[in-house]
Order: C-alpha cells, then sequence, then structure tokens
C-alpha cells in the first residue's frame, strides 16, 4: 500500500470528521440565520415531492445501513448466526434498493433544480456541488454491488468492517486493513468521507436540526399555554 493510501485512509478519516464536528459548531455559533434547509418548495412543488421523500429514505436508510454494518463488531453477527457472506449478501440487497431509491429521488431534484429558472437562480453553488458529490458517490456505491457478487465469501466485507472499527478505537495503521481492495471500493470511501467535510458549509447542516426534532417530540413534558392565562 502507497504512503497515499496510507494517509487517505488512516488519518484523512479524522481530518475529514474535525472539519464536520468542529466546522458544524462554529457555522450554529456564528451563523444560526444560515441554518436551514432553505427548501425551494414555495417555488415549485410539481417533483420535489417524490423526490425528496426517494432521497430522504434512500439516504437515510443507507447512512444508518453503512454505520451499523460497519460498525457493528464480527462476534455480534457471530452470535446471532449470521455468516460474513450472508451479511454481504444482505448488504447488497438492501442497500441496492435504499440505493435505488435514493438515485431516483437524486435525480428528480437535480432535473429540478436544473431544469426551473426561478429555483436555479436562487440556488448556490455549492447546491450543485453537493448534489453532484451525492450523486456520484451513490453511482460509485452501487458500481461496488457486481463486485460483491462476484465475491461472495464476505472477504472484502471483513476487511472493510476491520478498517472503520480501527478508526473509531483509534488503532494505528487502520490503512492496512484495505490491502488488496479495490479501488471502486476506496473510490466510494473517499467521496463518502469529504462529504463530511463538505457537510459545515452547506445546507445538509440541517440534518442536526431533524435530529434535535426528535428530541423535542420525544421529551418526557409539555408545553401548554391555558386559557386563563391567553386571556390574562
Amino acid at each position: 500500500m502507497s504512503t497515499f493510501e496510507r494517509f487517505l485512509f488512516g488519518i484523512y478519516p479524522y481530518i475529514a470528521l474535525t472539519v464536520f464536528l468542529f466546522g458544524s459548531l462554529v457555522r450554529f455559533d456564528r451563523e444560526q440565520y444560515t441554518w436551514r434547509s432553505e427548501s425551494s418548495q414555495l417555488l415549485r412543488t410539481g417533483m420535489l415531492r417524490w423526490g425528496s421523500n426517494l432521497f430522504h429514505i434512500g439516504i437515510i436508510g443507507l447512512f444508518f445501513g453503512h454505520f451499523v454494518g460497519m460498525l457493528t463488531p464480527k462476534a455480534v453477527f457471530n452470535a446471532l448466526g449470521v455468516t460474513a457472506a450472508q451479511k454481504q449478501l444482505l448488504a447488497v440487497v438492501v442497500g441496492g434498493i435504499l440505493g435505488a431509491m435514493c438515485l431516483v429521488g437524486l435525480l428528480l431534484l437535480v432535473v429540478r433544480r436544473l431544469s426551473d429558472p426561478r429555483i436555479r437562480a436562487t440556488s448556490r453553488p455549492m447546491d450543485f456541488i453537493v448534489q453532484f458529490w451525492i450523486l456520484a458517490t451513490l453511482l460509485l456505491g452501487l458500481s461496488t454491488l457486481p463486485l460483491s457478487l462476484a465475491h461472495r465469501d464476505g472477504a472484502t466485507m471483513l476487511q472493510l468492517m476491520n478498517w472503520a472499527q480501527s478508526i473509531v478505537t483509534f488503532q494505528p495503521d487502520a490503512a492496512s486493513h484495505l490491502q488488496g481492495v479495490s479501488r471502486l471500493f476506496k473510490a466510494h470511501m473517499f467521496m463518502g468521507m469529504t462529504l463530511f467535510a463538505i457537510f459545515p458549509f452547506s445546507r445538509l447542516v440541517h440534518v442536526w436540526s431533524g435530529f434535535a426534532s426528535v428530541g423535542y417530540v420525544l421529551r418526557p413534558y409539555q408545553v401548554v399555554r391555558s386559557r386563563r392565562a391567553g386571556a390574562r
């Protein structure tokens, strides 16, 4: 493995994660008025409903699928009686379905942004960068599915899991786990890591608000304004 690859998969993940976390914190502290999704629904609804729903369902499912699949220890799957080959097949099937939903939804959103003059005029350069970056990342991810089907023993899946778990546990030489892994997987991983680095500088920050709203809904109390208080 080259020195560049060792940097890319051994050090760069921490750089991207640091930018993701501290960048989000700084933006929330200094630019709270920009902390929104900046929806263009008022300009044109049309294909937004289908595109947005398909995209969000797909990308949220993919995110948590990657998170759980990559960071769950192998011992847990073994205890559940799930082999590496079975886990890989499950990832291919579920990932393929969610990826297809996300792709269709994203293409609808891209066409909508490019074809509508009003939406295009109110869009920022970062909006186009994010959409096309996600599109490229998604296409690379879908292109790895045939490779996974061609090698169903789950060996590559285990390599990727070992790499991800080594990164989050700060193990030295985590990049060595990717020895021999296809460049398609590596390109997909690089694009995904860089998306986290882009995150704080785009409208993607509204994702944090989504997590906050879940806590609001699940809060153990409710503030209610009484009629008497309203009359006063």
